[in-house]
């Protein structure tokens, strides 16, 4: 990476971290908000073997518009239209019911430009992750299967965008699935 996209990303993480300042994620521990988009670009990078600048952008702001008071404006101002189109792609309208947002993730999937199916799969892959490893607090085995069953039916959208992406987040699945279903039958 050239020096002044080093600096773009860092400008990006910093914009990122301010954002969500007072978030945290759902997990027992309450894990600062800004790790997410972190790994997620880690994700793009280590796994996936991504290096657009404008992608890495994205990871990290990827969450703003939908989970914070950012405007498209600030993204486009600060870091380019081709960073905002791919942040639009992947956020969420929250005015819609959380269901009706599940199932428009499933049918547009297939619908996005690759740089914003590769941003999707290291979303849903860094969230699989969490689920695995660092659970929303309250979930249930059923509700975390329901999760994995779900990002398989996205994952069917985003095909041929990033095959080590692809491939990682089914394998995770696969994991997933098999150590959830094992922990229920265990606990039944």
């Amino acid at each position: 990476m050239k020096t002044e996209e080093i600096l773009r990303l860092l400008k990006a993480l910093s914009f990122a971290a301010d954002k969500h300042r007072f978030q945290k994620r759902k997990d027992a521990a309450g894990t600062p908000y800004i790790n997410h988009p972190i790994n997620v670009a880690l994700m793009l990078m280590e796994v996936g073997k991504e290096t657009d600048a404008d992608l890495l952008v994205a990871a990290m702001l990827h969450d703003t518009i939908e989970d914070t008071e950012t405007s498209p404006e600030e993204i486009r101002a600060l870091f380019g239209q081709e960073v905002l189109d791919i942040v639009l792609e992947v956020t969420d309208d929250k005015s819609l019911p959380k269901e009706e947002r599940k199932k428009l993730q499933v049918t547009h999937a297939s619908h996005k430009s690759a740089a914003a199916k590769k941003l999707k799969l290291a979303d849903k892959i860094c969230n699989i992750a969490d689920i695995l490893h660092h659970p929303p607090s309250g979930w249930s085995t059923e509700r975390k299967l329901q999760y994995l069953s779900w990002a398989g039916e996205v994952l069917v959208g985003l095909k041929d965008a990033n095959p080590l992406l692809e491939n990682h987040m089914k394998e995770m699945l696969r994991k997933g699935k098999e150590f959830f279903k094992t922990y229920e039958n265990l606990h039944a």
